[in-house]
């Protein structure tokens, strides 16, 4: 069974795509961050701006426009139609790094009270700047991290309370 996904752009457009969908893109990787994309002999310069893996979303630039692109796995929608919200999910107080990586800055202290979706730290990985954000409301117990230093995959950097 093949994978599929969800993409909504700006709130207003949704696309189901299949992970074979890339097959009819030409795609030119020139940077971490930068591609070079052809799809029906029509040329489209890429620039991926920010990323939010929290939530899914991310920002583009594509020939000079602006696009907010967020992507629901199969398991996004499946929660979804089983009438549960994936915010129920949201109920964690540990953040832990979702990839290995770099600690650029931590933009909150402890006994800090934060609001969802408020960044609280940014983290490179593959040279991109991924903004980790507050998965909700509540007070930050405890930072785990410095700035500067590097994380692994599932290690704990900030606890919530």
């Amino acid at each position: 069974m093949e994978k599929y996904f969800k993409v909504k752009v700006n709130e207003s457009f949704e696309y189901n795509l299949k992970i074979s969908d890339h097959e009819i893109l030409n795609l030119i990787k020139l940077s971490p961050t930068k591609f070079h994309v052809i799809k029906n002999n029509k040329s489209f310069n890429v620039v991926l701006e920010q990323t939010d893996f929290n939530n899914k979303e991310y920002e583009l630039k594509i020939n000079s426009n602006q696009y907010i692109v967020k992507i629901e796995t199969q398991l996004d929608l499946l929660i979804k139609k089983m009438g549960f919200s994936v915010s129920t999910s949201k109920k964690e107080n540990d953040i832990k790094a979702p990839m290995p990586g770099l600690i650029l800055s931590v933009n909150v202290k402890e006994g800090q009270e934060v609001v969802e979706g408020q960044s609280l730290l940014i983290l490179e990985a593959m040279k991109m700047e991924n903004i980790i954000a507050a998965p909700k409301d509540g007070k930050i117990k405890s930072i785990n991290i410095k700035q500067g230093a590097t994380v692994e995959k599932g290690e704990l950097m900030v606890e919530m309370g």
